[in-house]
């Protein structure tokens, strides 16, 4: 559904051609959990499960710059809240960056967690940006975070802040774990994801309590220019 909603305002708006000056490279792996049902509709371009979206992502970088800045083994989480559907905006986020990012590097963070310094809707994260209509402080703090793509297990843990912990998802009949994956061939976040449960408890401007919901697992590779396939 975002998907479709970023087409539709790229092409109303002649293209958006714009130049980005900034060069920058992250590849790392990210978890990410929503309150929606697995599978999450929104891969789909289909309604979200409830009607609204709440969900938390998780990015750690093993390597990466910003221009000449290097991000190398820095991780930063982000948070959303929207009221209704993802399309529909109104939007609140913020995000917490790993307090080890020294000044220059907090600041190519933000620049790549907001969807700044980077071409118009190629990344999840200028998409998200975009129907955003609050955007909370920014927190730095130390993370604890560790991410296993092909085990599809996460967590993130901010003292007082995030406890977000992702599991397998399990087959009710042979209670065994299962393995399901989602390919995108053109996404602008991913190629391939694996699929899991996730349980998330935010404490800080945004509040969230998800349980048992979508997990999802992949490598992020991405600069400036979207997607590394």
């Amino acid at each position: 559904m975002y998907y479709n909603f970023f087409l539709k305002l790229y092409f109303k708006q002649g293209g958006l051609f714009v130049v980005i000056t900034d060069k920058w490279m992250i590849r790392g792996k990210e978890f990410s959990n929503c309150n929606c049902a697995f599978g999450c509709p929104c891969q789909f371009n289909a309604a979200s499960t409830h009607g609204f979206c709440e969900a938390i992502g998780s990015v750690l970088i093993e390597e990466g710059y910003f221009n000449d800045t290097p991000l190398d083994g820095l991780c930063f989480v982000t948070i959303y809240k929207w009221p209704g559907e993802i399309s529909e905006g109104n939007g609140q986020q913020q995000i917490i960056i790993d307090e080890r990012a020294n000044p220059d590097q907090r600041e190519a963070l933000k620049k790549i967690a907001y969807g700044e310094s980077t071409a118009p809707g190629t990344t999840h994260f200028y998409v998200f940006s975009s129907t955003v209509s609050d955007i909370h402080e920014t927190l730095y703090a130390p993370i604890q975070m560790s991410i296993d793509v092909d085990a599809r297990k996460g967590h993130t843990g901010i003292d007082n802040l995030v406890h977000s912990v992702g599991t397998p998802m399990i087959d009710p009949h042979s209670n065994q774990e299962t393995r399901r994956q989602i390919h995108i061939p053109d996404g602008f976040e991913f190629t391939y994801a694996e699929l899991g449960e996730g349980s998330s408890k935010v404490n800080a401007h945004i509040d969230l309590d998800l349980n048992g919901s979508y997990g999802q697992f992949n490598i992020l590779h991405m600069n400036q220019d979207g997607v590394i396939r």
